[in-house]
């Protein structure tokens, strides 16, 4: 008998973790599912991948890892053996840590093991989000449709983020390409006016002479503010590292002007499009709260989750919860209180994530929309100052003469 380490969901949806003993893996988890536990994880001697071949892998690209998905939707669909369908996936990839993975995970099928207990032991690759959604489907023996679903899912979230990186890479572009422009004038075109002015010995105006006071105390300064700004860079690159750090940072992405609301919708959206995901799949409130909290990336959306997990345990419905952390818009708010209370809370969730994409279409609409303008009209100041400046002396000297 081998010891194994467990935790699951009882029906009334409080979390048990614990250990006990059984022969297999699929043995216990069968002993667990007859006293009608859902089982989260389950671990064993063995079972768990090492350190050191996780700290080698990457988890797969967003869209890499929704082929993966799309294609083996279409083979369970087609009604080939599960041992097939992995087989024919394993064949598809080109060698790598992915193709060991599911090289990994059809040896534990073939063992006996199910598929979302042979992929949790590659966290890397296989999300829990992703585990929790196969194991309710294998449970429920709807395994297309919770494919189905996640693939919306994964859609969804490619759609957000690419949204989102169109609209901010562009102002940076402008914002470097003006940068750059201004450092050349200063630093390459400027000493060769200066040089011309020295010889020519004509009084500047004070705007070329103040031009010519900051290029010259930053071309003095320049090395230390490059040591400054490097040293200030390592400590920021290590403090977001730490959880402390992390929570800051994300907390300053939410609540900075401009950009907030829009970092503030998208963590909104994927909370409840994974909440949506997890509930569709029939697993209980609680623990697809704990899977939410865990795939959240924003650390302050994953704190106040897990408070509203403490608040729900101990006899708080989920909207209420929700209200005490005070993290949510409140149009949201009240539209999950009106799905919890009319018992539609997973179409509820739904359409509050039909909405807020609905608003951050338009918020990044109407902000592409003002920034161009107003980031060529500052560039243009910008560069157009320190031209004037360059050439003022020589506007004089011509009107002199």
């Amino acid at each position: 008998m081998s010891r194994f380490h467990y935790r699951a969901a009882r029906p009334d949806g409080t979390i048990v973790e614990t250990d006990t003993e059984g022969e297999t893996p699929r043995a216990v988890r069968a002993q667990l599912e007859a006293q009608g536990l859902l089982v989260l994880d389950l671990s064993g001697s063995g079972t768990r991948p090492s350190r050191s071949m996780t700290s080698r892998q990457r988890p797969l690209a967003p869209r890499d890892f929704l082929v993966f998905n799309q294609e083996f939707l279409a083979l369970v669909k087609a009604g080939l053996p599960m041992l097939r369908c992995f087989d024919l996936l394993t064949d598809r990839l080109a060698p790598g840590g992915f193709q060991q993975a599911l090289q990994s995970v059809r040896e534990r099928i073939r063992g006996g093991s199910s598929i979302s207990e042979a992929m949790s032991m590659h966290p890397i690759y296989f999300p829990e989000l992703y585990q929790a959604s196969l194991r309710a489907g294998e449970q429920a023996g709807n395994l297309p449709e919770v494919l189905s679903r996640y693939i919306d899912y994964l859609k969804m979230l490619i759609g957000v983020r690419e949204k989102v990186v169109k609209a901010t890479i562009y102002p940076i572009f402008l914002l470097g390409f003006g940068i750059l422009v201004t450092m050349g004038l200063l630093f390459f075109v400027l000493p060769s006016f200066a040089e011309v002015y020295q010889e020519s010995r004509v009084e500047l105006p004070w705007a070329t002479q103040l031009l010519l006071d900051v290029t010259n105390s930053a071309s003095q300064w320049i090395i230390g503010l490059v040591l400054v700004l490097g040293t200030a860079g390592v400590w920021v690159y290590w403090w977001k590292k730490t959880p402390q750090g992390q929570w800051r940072i994300h907390w300053l992405l939410l609540n900075a002007p401009i950009v907030g609301p829009l970092f503030l919708k998208n963590q909104v959206i994927r909370l409840v499009r994974t909440l949506s995901t997890i509930l569709g799949g029939g697993i209980p409130l609680l623990s697809a709260l704990q899977v939410t909290a865990q795939s959240m990336p924003n650390k302050v959306f994953a704190r106040a989750l897990n408070s509203v997990i403490t608040h729900v345990r101990e006899g708080t419905s989920f909207s209420a919860a929700l209200k005490k952390e005070k993290f949510l818009p409140s149009l949201t708010l009240e539209m999950i209180e009106v799905g919890e209370t009319t018992g539609a809370l997973e179409a509820m969730l739904f359409e509050v994530a039909e909405f807020h994409e609905g608003e951050l279409d338009f918020q990044l609409s109407r902000m592409m929309t003002w920034i161009e303008p107003i980031f060529i009209i500052l560039i243009g100041v910008i560069l157009g100052g320190v031209v004037i400046a360059l050439y003022l002396p020589i506007f004089q000297m011509a009107g002199a003469v």
